[in-house]
């Protein structure tokens, strides 16, 4: 028996438009219904009388749980059926969606266990869909395959802050939910009838439960205390005992992983210095995503403008993900994937650095940030389809599942980090501005250089954190190309 085979005899099976058109809907589900939070945070918080902490806890929440269950999800694809596993998420996705739509005021439970479910849901739907990418298609047919997934994923998000403020300012930000539901069940009638695929073996292989506890007990750990550590107290024995407890998880977790043929991470994976490379690499340019929180946060909080109107300074990001994505796949085929993905981090990071000018008046910030977000789009579009294929080339078939659940780990835990500190940065430093005695740097305003501050550190952590991608890059994926698929 071979090591891998598509379930049902269906080897002479071809990926369709249709199959396509339903995968990019179903990733929606995540980066773009979903990852709206990013811009109608102050909207569901006004509206369910919640505060900010839980405001901010409720937007990581969901990449954190994608995070934490996608690798386990990727397992499940490969051993009962990436078909079934993407069903299985499109489904959590409806009921994640229903719960948030129905949140009652008062109460941040309905809204924090639906962005749960979420998380779970986008943690079974992103490795499946891959998988079912690598299985279906091959070659240049692949690489066009990847570029929609990475419209879905990353046009998605480009698309979610200004979707989520015009859905929000015409019908209410609860619709975005409703629309989820319904773009759910429509992705499903789509990839309906696709013949299942998954692992054939006949080797029962234990479930690592050791390796999945310490993995998430240290998790959990470390994002309370980046969400919540300014309201415990830095100092706090909570945080403190948090802290400890993260440390110790880790420690345990790469003790359990090493040299364990069954973990929950295989961590022999990383043999490949370019899977390596774009793993890590995603982890880091996920990690600015805070940059949309911040930025629109600020002119919301600080310039008066609604979520439909920031949103529109995202305009030039959806527009140049959406032109770029398939110039990515383009200088793959030409280059290999070192190149764009170095490219794509550089104008990534320059685009960040714009919106850190929070020294300039109202309308000079909304005219830089703009700009900013074009050059983020660019970066993000050329940096995609190279770093997946990249990902998924250098893997054998039979590991195609967990790989696309590490590296779609990556994206999410970087994700959930990077809005974390980007947050906990923003909320903490808002009152230490003008301590510094910073009122000559800042143009108009000085009643909210405090504000103004916090939030130019925050999106220069983001702009680190693209940085040091482009250095992972650089230093783990070699200059030639060798393509390892088994």
């Amino acid at each position: 028996m071979t090591p891998y085979a598509v379930d049902g005899g269906h080897h002479g099976y071809r990926g369709t438009d249709t199959l396509i058109f339903g995968i990019v809907l179903a990733v929606f589900s995540f980066w773009l219904f979903a990852q709206s939070t990013l811009n109608i945070a102050p909207a569901i918080r006004d509206s369910l009388g919640i505060t900010e902490n839980l405001s901010n806890t409720a937007v990581s929440i969901s990449a954190l749980f994608s995070g934490i269950f996608i690798v386990i999800a990727g397992g499940l694809a490969d051993r009962f059926g990436r078909v079934k596993l993407t069903n299985v998420g499109l489904a959590l996705s409806a009921i994640g969606s229903l719960l948030i739509a129905i949140s009652p005021a008062g109460t941040a439970t309905f809204l924090i266990a639906g962005r749960a479910i979420q998380g779970m849901s986008a943690a079974c739907i992103m490795p499946a869909t891959l998988a079912l990418m690598k299985a279906y298609f091959d070659g240049k047919e692949r690489q066009r395959a990847l570029s929609y997934w990475s419209i879905g994923s990353w046009g998605g998000a480009g698309a979610s802050a200004l979707f989520g403020g015009l859905v929000a300012a015409s019908l209410g930000w609860r619709s975005i939910f409703w629309l989820s539901i319904l773009g759910a069940i429509v992705s499903f009638l789509l990839i309906r009838g696709t013949p299942e695929s998954k692992v054939t073996s006949g080797d029962k292989v234990r479930f690592d439960w050791y390796g999945f506890a310490a993995f998430t007990i240290g998790m959990v750990a470390v994002n309370v205390v980046i969400g919540q550590g300014a309201v415990l107290g830095w100092r706090s024995p909570a945080v403190i005992a948090l802290t400890l407890v993260f440390i110790v998880a880790a420690a345990l977790f790469f003790k359990i992983e090493s040299n364990n043929p069954n973990g929950f991470v295989d961590l022999t994976l990383f043999r490949n210095s370019t899977y390596t490379g774009a793993t890590l690499s995603n982890f880091l340019i996920n990690g600015a995503a805070g940059t949309l929180l911040v930025a629109l946060s600020l002119v919301q909080r600080e310039a008066g403008l609604s979520s439909l109107q920031s949103g529109l300074l995202t305009v030039g990001y959806l527009v140049a993900i959406l032109s770029t994505i398939r110039l990515g796949e383009k200088l793959l085929q030409r280059m290999g994937p070192r190149r764009p993905m170095l490219i794509g981090c550089g104008i990534t990071a320059t685009g960040i650095l714009f919106t850190t000018f929070t020294f300039l008046l109202a309308r000079q910030y909304m005219m830089a940030a703009f700009v900013g977000f074009a050059l983020f789009g660019v970066g993000l579009g050329v940096y995609a389809t190279p770093s997946t294929d990249a990902a998924l080339s250098n893997v054998p078939q039979d590991k195609a599942g967990a790989a696309s659940g590490v590296y779609k780990m990556a994206s999410s835990l970087g994700a959930a980090f990077g809005v974390a500190v980007s947050a906990a940065l923003f909320t903490g430093l808002a009152t230490v501005g003008a301590a510094f005695g910073l009122s000559d740097l800042f143009l108009g305003r000085t009643d909210n250089i405090d504000v103004r501050f916090a939030a130019a550190i925050a999106l220069l952590f983001n702009v680190l954190m693209a940085i040091v991608a482009l250095v992972a890059i650089a230093v783990t994926v070699p200059r030639t190309d060798p393509r390892t698929i088994a």
